[in-house]
């Protein structure tokens, strides 16, 4: 599980402007944020640069 929805939310950011940032489609974030999918551990850390949090931050300790 993941925490990239509590992470966007509290910035004011929209999925539409990471998939941009991240070079993915809408589609694949939204099942990122929705947690339907997880992604790769290297695009878990795009996504805290990208977001300016740290990796760990982006994941739920159950």
């Amino acid at each position: 599980m993941n925490r990239i929805k509590e992470v966007l939310e509290k910035k004011g950011i929209k999925q539409t402007w990471l998939a941009e940032q991240l070079g993915k489609s809408y589609n694949v974030v939204n099942g990122y944020v929705q947690n339907r999918q997880q992604p790769r551990l290297e695009v878990l850390f795009e996504i805290a640069r990208i977001l300016g949090v740290k990796p760990q931050e982006l994941i739920k300790d159950k």
